[in-house]
């Protein structure tokens, strides 16, 4: 009669194996609707979102935002040409805040379609690392039974070997 624990284990490997088989099918799924899938065509509005967003993320647009900035103020402490915005530079301020009220939605759009991409990758390497733990715990248990195995022809090397003794053991020795 079998032992209990041995059928929970040939259930339990059976189970990962075919919970494996279905990963691999749900993987290569995956795969072919991504490869057969065009990329995602973006709406006007994101692909000015993300332009928005690259050029006020750069250093360019913070060196000719400075050297505008510094020239603007310059020219209004000097009275080079004729005080427009004197010292408080009100209008400045006007303008800066005009400024950042239209790109914090820009780059807020940007940020959360990026979200998205990053969430679905997540999930997708998620799903890669449960196949991956699978079939390191399927090779735990494929090296578990070798050794097994390897212990048991061991131990009945050493039972033949000790019978083949002491059948050449001359009697009363």
């Amino acid at each position: 009669m079998s032992d209990p624990i041995d059928v929970l284990k040939k259930d339990l490997h059976e189970a990962e194996v075919r919970l494996l088989g279905e990963l691999r099918d749900l993987r290569r799924g995956q795969r072919a609707k991504a490869q057969d899938r065009p990329p995602p065509q973006l709406t006007l509005g994101q692909k000015i979102a993300d332009q928005v967003a690259a050029t006020m993320g750069s250093w360019s647009f913070i060196i000719i935002q400075s050297t505008i900035l510094l020239i603007w103020i310059v020219l209004n402490v000097t009275a080079y040409v004729q005080r427009w915005d004197p010292y408080p530079f009100i209008l400045l301020n006007l303008a800066l805040s005009f400024q950042a009220a239209y790109a914090a939605p820009f780059i807020m759009m940007s940020q959360n379609r990026q979200q998205d991409i990053d969430r679905l990758q997540a999930e997708n390497d998620y799903q890669v690392n449960i196949k991956a733990e699978l079939e390191i715990e399927l090779l735990h248990q494929k090296i578990d039974e070798l050794r097994e195995k390897e212990v048991m022809t061991l131990t009945q090397a050493v039972n033949d070997l000790t019978a083949l003794l002491k059948c050449q053991q001359p009697p009363g020795a």
